[in-house]
């Protein structure tokens, strides 16, 4: 089955051309001279990206690849301007980002109803009642429009997260976001289970909350393309936390902790540098003694925190950790 998330979107715009300006002259009964009364062209219209807090994919573009503006109109007699063309607003989710093929980014929406022109409408021409001087008091000429541009535009998604869950497929992250969000992901014991983002939203005391990101399972060699490959990768960027989770029966929990980190940083060096937090989880198959064990193949004085989805073991105490390290 066909997913519905699509964060990776590659479309065709081409803005309006500007209206040509009148060289009209005017003429009535009683002025057989009355010079030039030509109107400007309008603009053409633009391509516009509009933020849209009720969307959450790009899933709309994926049908809808080639997107046109409206021409200006011609501007008319008696200094009448021609109406602009009509603009094309593009609807997307906040957290996307629009790059020309070449990888430059043109601008990003991160919040509700903002707008970003993609692509300017031709100007319109001037009509030819700009053109009249003293030496030339009858110009029959006018301005035509400027054509509009036309790219190829990629847009691509990042979740906005508070938190986003990072970790190898089956460390427990979707089981985590089922227990302290209202999200319903697909959970099954086999590695891959989640092929999409899911976001949920933690409550927090006295009304407040964040917002938690599960991000599908990075295996050794993701940023080169192995597994799932570096495409959700750009939603970690996004991510104000990262919570690294280190399933209890891994085999050795620091060198996991070590292989995630080192793919982030191939992917994004940048993203070394974000605020992160490290849990074990599967933690209601250890006791006491085996947990001492995993301690000691940290670094001493590294923080960790054991936590069980099942059990509910520590799970307010990973809440407050969260919530502590989002408002430092």
């Amino acid at each position: 089955m066909q997913s519905n998330f699509v964060d990776y979107v590659k479309i065709y715009c081409k803005s309006g051309h500007g209206g040509s300006g009148s060289a009209h002259l005017h003429r009535a009964k009683y002025i057989p001279k009355g010079g030039p009364d030509g109107g400007d062209g309008g603009r053409g219209g633009h391509i516009i990206l509009r933020g849209n807090v009720q969307l959450w994919t790009l899933l709309a573009l994926k049908y809808s690849r080639h997107i046109t503006a409206g021409d200006g109109k011609p501007g008319g007699k008696q200094e009448l301007t021609g109406a602009n063309g009509t603009d094309v607003y593009i609807d997307v989710p906040v957290g996307t980002v629009a790059k020309d093929e070449q990888g430059t980014i043109i601008g990003e929406i991160t919040e509700d109803k903002q707008e970003v022109i993609l692509l300017k409408g031709g100007k319109g021409g001037l009509g030819n009642t700009h053109f009249k001087s003293a030496t030339n008091q009858t110009p029959r000429y006018a301005q035509p429009g400027l054509e509009g541009e036309e790219a190829t535009l990629i847009l691509e998604l990042k979740l906005l997260g508070d938190v986003g869950l990072v970790g190898f497929p089956n460390a427990g992250k979707s089981t985590l976001l089922s227990v302290i969000t209202s999200a319903k992901p697909k959970i099954a014991d086999y590695a891959f289970t989640t092929l999409v983002p899911n976001l949920g939203i933690v409550k927090y005391r006295d009304f407040q909350s964040f917002v938690i990101a599960d991000i599908p399972g990075i295996i050794e060699g993701a940023a080169e393309g192995k597994g799932l490959g570096h495409r959700f990768l750009r939603h970690i960027e996004r991510n104000s936390i990262l919570l690294f989770l280190i399933p209890a029966d891994a085999k050795d929990y620091y060198e996991e902790y070590r292989i995630l980190l080192k793919e982030l940083e191939k992917y994004n060096p940048e993203l070394i540098d974000k605020n992160r937090l490290v849990a074990i989880s599967k933690s209601d198959l250890l006791d006491e003694e085996l947990e001492e064990g995993i301690r000691k193949t940290f670094p001493k004085d590294f923080k960790l925190i054991f936590i069980s989805a099942v059990t509910g073991k520590n799970l307010i105490q990973i809440k407050d950790e969260l919530w502590e390290l989002l408002h430092q």
